[in-house]
């Protein structure tokens, strides 16, 4: 049987660890999804529309490492781009493989369909040049080489790559790969990592108190188990921002909790910014994550490690990985550990609720509870995310939200492709009513795989983020009220799922004893009341609306 240049870009994704494909058909990938089908390793997965395939690429993504995306030219690639768009955002490698019309046609410049009807057939490939680290287009001369190009990169730079593959191109002959995908890296240059590491082991001598802040990037960039290895060496405090949680196991010693700049819980914020020296370990400070920039960290107290440079006070180091970074780091705390305090503090406890009224205090306090180790627990921009902020979470859990890419309705699509990617965890999703009604359909692909996930579906009655920011009564802010717990009846025939509306807390306490273990999937509608948000939203909410109504 004659090797195509599909079965390479296959063989390579296979090789890269994503053995699903999300997205949807159409006339220009048909060819290429035949040989999708008859590929041994790697299966398809059929989604709703291109928007939610993208999402769910990037859920697998963050619970696999990588994942792939199949859509049509010009419509379908289109439709995905928002998706796209977070991913880069938020550093996941996601291949966007593009069917095009075959290269002749392109020569030609016909008029076909999903083109602008001008005889351009670049239009989409140079908008996907702003939301992907790597672009190619494949002909029979280049494409092994290019596959290979955007692959290597869009890996090593944890970003998506985009790959526009002709119709007629994706059954081109092809040689099958020789070399694996990547050669063995050699490291930095000895005086420059020497160089540093005598830097940072007289940053750390003259410290009086350390701590640690880690953020999103350690994980994209593999340092979750050397980061916990290290606090498990050194106890010193150590948290988290919301886009980085789930990094450490934080029941352990010296865990404070969810670092959010002023809108922190005072001991997580007194713990971070009055250390002396505060390393900080794949941080970003966006707005959301820090309640407008209210950070209080200087440039000289802090070690800022990027992935792929690291600065100890206003000096750079440029060209050291990030893996080798936290190594020095690690090694030398080790040495000094014992000069400093002994972290005391715990994660602080969730607002009690005394009323008797189900509300966000009640959800929250019941929630924690309901978490085991090894969970998947995704979060949806909005009142879960910042309600899940303040969540301990056991060993083990995998936490997902998007807070800098914001794209609601992110998560439901998102925990469709985490738990394709892992099929044995427990996959718990927090999505409110107004994300929820973005992108529902893709329920149905969660029945017709016959998943199970918790859907805790919170019931506020509209947008209720921008409530808080602004308009809490406009109608701009209102949705169509739907029956929540009928939708997934009419998503499948064949796999039902079983759902409750609860509207008190002992209601929803006797529901999640009985879906601890879901056998299939469950979708629990908690009525809230309508403008009640977490604490840490008002936060932010409030430095939104300012920073929005501003004049410069």
């Amino acid at each position: 049987m004659t090797y195509r240049v599909a079965d390479y870009i296959l063989d390579r994704f296979t090789e890269a660890g994503i053995n699903h494909l999300f997205g949807v058909p159409g006339d220009y990938n048909l060819q290429f999804l035949d040989s999708v089908i008859e590929n041994p390793t790697l299966a398809w997965v059929g989604c709703a529309n291109e928007l939610n395939a993208a999402y769910a690429a990037d859920g697998y993504a963050r619970c696999n490492g990588a994942a792939a995306l199949l859509t049509t030219f010009g419509v379908g690639e289109l439709s995905a781009i928002n998706g796209i768009a977070g991913s880069y955002a938020e550093y996941l490698p996601v291949i966007h493989v593009v069917g095009a019309p075959c290269l002749g046609a392109q020569r030609r410049g016909e008029l076909l369909h999903h083109t602008l009807g001008d005889g351009d057939f670049c239009h989409f490939a140079r908008m996907a040049q702003e939301v992907t680290v790597a672009q190619a287009s494949l002909t029979p001369e280049n494409a092994c080489y290019e596959i290979d190009r955007v692959l290597q990169q869009a890996l090593t730079q944890r970003r998506p790559g985009y790959l526009l593959l002709p119709s007629d191109v994706s059954q081109a002959p092809a040689i099958r790969p020789t070399q694996p995908l990547f050669a063995v890296q050699s490291g930095c240059d000895p005086a420059l990592l020497s160089e540093f590491r005598a830097c940072a082991q007289e940053r750390l001598a003259e410290s009086r108190s350390v701590a640690l802040l880690a953020d999103f990037l350690a994980l994209r960039f593999g340092q979750q188990k050397a980061l916990q290895q290290w606090m498990d060496d050194t106890p010193m405090p150590h948290a988290t921002m919301l886009m980085g949680k789930g990094l450490f196991d934080e029941g352990q010693q010296g865990f404070v909790g969810t670092y959010s700049a002023s809108a922190s819980d005072e001991k997580v914020k007194h713990a971070i910014e009055r250390a002396e020296l505060v390393i900080c370990a794949g941080v970003k400070f966006t707005d959301t994550l820090t309640a407008g920039f209210t950070q209080h960290l200087t440039e000289q107290q802090t070690i800022d490690i990027q992935p792929h440079a690291t600065r100890i006070g206003d000096r750079w180091f440029s060209g050291i990985a990030m893996a080798q970074a936290v190594e020095v780091l690690h090694q030398l705390c080790k040495h000094q550990v014992s000069g400093w305090p002994v972290p005391q503090q715990k994660p602080p406890a969730l607002p009690s609720t005394t009323n008797g009224t189900l509300d966000q205090h009640a959800f929250w306090q019941l929630m924690q509870n309901f978490l085991q180790a090894g969970d998947i627990v995704l979060a949806d921009q909005g009142t879960a995310a910042f309600g899940a902020a303040t969540l301990t979470l056991p060993a083990g859990v995998t936490f997902i939200a998007q807070p800098l890419w914001g794209s609601i309705g992110f998560t439901l699509p998102a925990a469709f492709g985490a738990q394709t990617a892992c099929p044995n965890r427990r996959v718990i999703l927090l999505v409110g009513d107004g994300s929820a009604q973005l992108t529902i359909q893709e329920m149905g692909s969660m029945l017709r795989d016959q998943q199970r996930p918790v859907i805790f579906l919170l019931n506020n009655d509209g947008y209720t983020v921008e409530r808080a920011i602004h308009g809490a009564e406009q109608r701009y802010n209102d949705i169509a009220p739907w029956n929540w717990t009928q939708i997934p009846q009419a998503m499948n025939v064949h796999n039902p799922a079983q759902c409750w509306r609860v509207t008190e807390p002992v209601q929803l306490e006797d529901v999640m004893q009985k879906v601890a273990k879901a056998e299939r999937l469950t979708l629990v509608e908690v009525v809230l009341p309508k403008q009640d948000i977490p604490e840490l939203l008002h936060a932010i909410t409030t430095s939104l609306a300012k920073r929005n109504a501003a004049r410069d």
